[in-house]
C-alpha cells in the first residue's frame, strides 16, 4: 500500500515538473515578444494559449495514470 501511494505521488510530481517549466517557458517567451513588438499582440496570445493548453494536458495525463495505478 506504502509503495502504491509513494508511485502515485512520483507519477504526479514528474508528470507536473515537465508542463510547469514548459508553461513557464511558454508565457516568459510570449511577454518578452509582445515587449519587442507590442502591434503583435493580438497574434502572439491565441498561440501562446494553445500551447499553454497542449502543456497542461500533458499534466492531466499523468493526473490520470496516477488514478489509475492500483
Amino acid at each position: 500500500m506504502d509503495l502504491v501511494m509513494l508511485a502515485k505521488g512520483l507519477t504526479i510530481a514528474i508528470g507536473g515538473m515537465g508542463p510547469g517549466i514548459g508553461i513557464g517557458l511558454i508565457g516568459a517567451k510570449a511577454m518578452e515578444a509582445i515587449g519587442r513588438n507590442p502591434e503583435a499582440t493580438g497574434k502572439i496570445l491565441v498561440p501562446m494559449l494553445l500551447a499553454s493548453a497542449f502543456a497542461e494536458a500533458i499534466a492531466i495525463y499523468a493526473l490520470v495514470i496516477a488514478f489509475s495505478i492500483k
